[in-house]
């Protein structure tokens, strides 16, 4: 049978290979974690479909792999897209640094008003920490980011973490109904069971607060 549902996000993962994207996703789709995880080749993605506002939304949630030699065929995958996270490792000075040629690539490659929350993955490895959390909270504040630490492993802040770049896209998809033009009302955006993305048509406001 079809699903049917009210909105279909398309969302993408991005950042440095080995961050733990793919245990990100695996966390919140199957609630599953694998300690054997390989880099991710080319493009993978998963979906879950949730409730919110009365609302059924299907989050398609893609995998881009972080080598370098991939990067050519990810890019082509921004297309599309209305949500990212930038995922990096706090343990990972280098993929760190490395937010700021991940966010030049996406704004290149994806629609201005892209909603974008970055993630310091593996928050569970406190002792190891080499970004701390006032540093990725300041460059998130910088470029006007959303920001949370999460752990795939513990399953620390996941579900926040999709459940906030989820509603970010959906306060911009449902507006306010327009006069009475006979142009509809506020589900004018509603793509109701045809499998085709929700186009933001303006940028959100925000705080850049640790959900922490």
């Amino acid at each position: 049978m079809t699903e049917e549902y009210d909105y279909l996000f398309k969302i993408v993962l991005i950042g440095d290979s080995a961050v733990g994207k793919s245990n990100l996703l695996l966390r919140y789709t199957r609630n599953e974690f694998n300690v054997e995880s390989q880099a991710t080749i080319g493009v993978e993605f998963a979906t879950r479909t949730i409730q919110y506002d009365g609302k059924t939304i299907k989050a398609q949630i893609w995998d881009t792999a972080g080598q370098d030699r991939y990067r050519a065929i990810t890019s082509a995958y921004y297309r599309g897209a209305v949500g990212a996270l930038l995922v990096y490792d706090i343990s990972n000075r280098d993929s760190f640094e490395n937010c700021d040629r991940w966010l030049r690539e996406l704004k290149e490659h994806a629609d201005p008003s892209v909603q974008i929350l970055m993630a310091g993955n593996k928050c569970d490895l406190r002792h190891l920490r080499n970004v701390s959390t006032e540093e990725a909270r300041t460059f998130a504040q910088h470029h006007n980011l959303s920001f949370i630490e999460t752990s795939a492993l513990h399953s620390t802040n996941v579900e926040a973490a999709f459940q906030t770049i989820i509603q970010e896209i959906y306060k911009n998809v449902v507006k306010p109904s327009p006069p009475d033009n006979g142009g509809g009302g506020p589900d004018q955006h509603n793509k109701k069971g045809t499998g085709e993305v929700v186009d933001i048509e303006k940028p959100a406001k925000k705080e850049g607060d640790c959900n922490c």
